[in-house]
């Protein structure tokens, strides 16, 4: 009886082994159906709220063109482009544009500051949990991407911009 045991027990093993190792894989290399936004696909839908505890979601703005810039205030090129996006805003928003502030989860109070002392009129999200931030594969900051009106990334920009920079990219979404 005791020889016969030892292949059950290496053949339970081995089946313990093989199940596990693929239900580790699955979990690791799953995407969830979220995955890292690319140029020429679709950015992952996100619900964030403003300073003013108004929830936006990325599919409210279906149809039109839309700038996502990741920044916190920690981060000098982030400080540097976000009165540039303001100074954007106001020259294009009649053509539709909109332009998504997301912060990365810094305290409320900060946020306000930095908002008040720029006078920043466009609407600054909040992501507090990060998972907006996680879900596009964020690695640096400034994150800006700028997603044509029929809802396709026409461009990641990493790293800050000037306002010509900014300007620029804004024409070539307007006019895709």
């Amino acid at each position: 009886m005791k020889a016969s045991r030892k292949p059950v027990q290496i053949a339970i093993l081995l089946a313990v082994l093989l199940i596990g190792g693929y239900a580790v894989g699955t979990t690791l290399f799953a995407s969830g159906g979220n995955s890292v936004p690319k140029v020429g696909g679709k950015p992952n839908e996100f619900n964030l709220v403003d300073l003013e505890g108004n929830v936006h979601r990325l599919s409210d703005y279906a149809g039109k063109p839309v700038v996502i810039n990741f920044w916190g205030s920690f981060c000098p090129p982030c400080v540097e482009e976000m009165p540039e996006f303001e100074q954007q805003y106001n020259k294009w928003k009649d053509r539709g544009l909109t332009i998504l502030a997301i912060n990365l989860s810094e305290d409320t109070l900060t946020v306000n500051n930095f908002v008040r002392q720029f006078n920043l009129t466009y609407p600054i999200l909040r992501d507090v949990d990060r998972k907006t931030e996680r879900s596009y594969g964020l690695r640096s900051y400034p994150t800006t991407f700028f997603v044509k009106a029929d809802g396709t990334i026409m461009e990641i920009k990493v790293g800050g911009m000037t306002q010509q920079d900014i300007d620029e990219r804004i024409e070539r979404l307007l006019a895709a």
